[in-house]
């Protein structure tokens, strides 16, 4: 191997353990869950989930949607994080059912 291609393995090695340099703009994901399977999607700043939950409830989140979001944390920008200390119709949900 030549040293031009080490030294870029190297390099890749250094950004894997930064994150944060990454901001995702789109994303598409299936989750196991407990019960089936679901398909996330993030798409022009809307998250979205095919269980019942997301789908049937005016609250604009699910469990699925937020673990992905806590997962990509770092990768996402505030807007599309989800975050209980906000003023959002999610985490107004969440912190009345705590």
């Amino acid at each position: 191997m030549n040293s031009s291609m080490i030294g870029k393995i190297e390099k890749a090695h250094r950004y894997a353990k930064e994150p944060e340099r990454v901001r995702l703009s789109c994303v598409e994901a299936t989750f196991q869950g407990a019960h089936d399977e679901y398909q996330i999607r993030l798409k022009d700043g809307h998250w979205t989930c095919s269980c019942h939950t997301f789908t049937s409830h005016a609250v604009g989140t699910c469990s699925h949607v937020m673990a992905l979001q806590q997962m990509l944390a770092r990768m996402l920008p505030d807007s599309l994080r989800y975050d209980t200390d906000a003023d959002t119709p999610a985490a107004v949900a969440v912190a009345a059912a705590r």
